[in-house]
């Protein structure tokens, strides 16, 4: 068994963790080989809010008496391998929740011609969205050929889904601008796709460095796109910010710029991380507090669950995911690397925010 562990502590740092284990697994439960995983800027996210949502619960790390190391979750795909379970087959294909390694033990309960959900004890109390795993064979129309974009895209772009959702119900807070600060981002460019196919929505206004303005301008999905260095060039009208970027310095000079026409901040992830070590500084250093809201696209599931039932919420959720990775034909490109060990120095780059916003970066195992 092999492990990628992340410090707790510090981001930056990194080790691959190999241990010899035996494939004795329980009554009920399923060994599955993972098959391949995307890495992006909001994996970085579940690292800084490791401890504040739980994101190190998920899958605990080996060789790790000091409790120093944890795993950062990511999406993939997997083989079962092994199976106890009578309603899993040896050999289907699963894509879900998993830790940066070569195995996972589940305990698939509730389960579906469709789905399951692992029940390990473990994770019974964190989100039910993060313990879902997919059957692939039971799939209609299943295509291998976009298994890199699946992985890369569904996670952010259903984040992208509930923010376009969230904030049509909420009349846009009855702003005239939608301010998407880290523009280049994969959550923020498929906001701003699914807020540009709607109607009567706000104008869109993109924030991003200087060195991605261009690209980030060749989406099309925005309506102006301004560089940090230039945000004297930001109107000073009402606005709503959704900020994936964590950046302080950033957040304090714009949410100072529009002062009470700042309506509110929804921080969504944290591609500046090192700008603020943990989520729950983020939101205490925040100019205006009781306009700045953390969003957890989980929460916003669960609402939509109950509003439209799970055939409702799915239907809605594929037309929105479907046009998306239609449009990331046109700007992503998909770069494979093949190991954990060979993927350590791209760990580092993401980490760091060295990264091409048209690279997607997808570990094969």
């Amino acid at each position: 068994m092999k492990q990628l562990q992340t410090h707790k502590k510090d981001l930056n740092k990194a080790r691959v963790i190999s241990k010899q284990i035996d494939n004795d697994i329980g009554p009920g439960e399923v060994l599955l080989r993972i098959e391949k995983f995307s890495f992006t800027a909001n994996n970085v996210t579940y690292g800084v809010a490791g401890d504040t949502i739980g994101y190190w619960k998920f899958f605990p790390a080996i060789e790790n008496l000091d409790n120093s190391w944890g795993c950062i979750p990511v999406w993939g795909f997997a083989e079962v391998i092994i199976s106890n379970n009578e309603n899993i087959e040896h050999g289907e294909r699963v894509f879900g929740y998993f830790p940066p390694g070569s195995t996972l033990i589940v305990k698939p309960t509730n389960v579906s011609k469709q789905n399951f959900i692992d029940g390990k004890e473990h994770r019974k109390e964190l989100p039910r969205v993060y313990n879902n795993y997919v059957r692939i064979n039971a799939e209609r129309n299943y295509d291998i050929s976009m298994d890199n974009i699946r992985a890369l895209l569904f996670p952010l772009h259903i984040t992208a889904f509930c923010l376009c959702d969230a904030l049509e119900e909420r009349n846009y807070e009855g702003a005239s601008q939608v301010i998407i600060i880290s523009a280049s981002s994969k959550t923020a460019i498929g906001l701003a796709q699914g807020l540009a196919e709607k109607k009567d929505t706000p104008k869109i206004v993109g924030l991003t460095s200087k060195n991605n303005t261009q690209f980030v301008k060749n989406l099309g999905c925005y309506d102006y796109v301004i560089s940090y260095d230039s945000l004297k060039d930001l109107g000073n009208e009402l606005s709503v910010m959704v900020d994936m970027s964590g950046n302080q310095l950033i957040l304090s000079s714009l949410q100072k710029f529009l002062g009470n026409k700042m309506l509110k901040c929804l921080t969504v992830g944290m591609t500046h991380w090192d700008k603020s070590s943990t989520a729950e500084e983020a939101l205490a250093q925040a100019e205006l507090q009781e306009r700045t809201e953390f969003f957890f696209a989980p929460t916003h599931i669960q609402k939509r669950y109950n509003d439209w039932g799970k055939k409702g919420y799915n239907e809605k959720t594929t037309i929105f995911m479907n046009a998306r990775a239609k449009q990331s034909l046109n700007w992503m490109t998909i770069k494979e690397i093949s190991g954990l060990d060979n993927f350590v120095q791209t760990y580092e780059e993401i980490v760091s925010g060295n990264i091409n916003p048209n690279e997607g970066i997808v570990v094969l195992l």
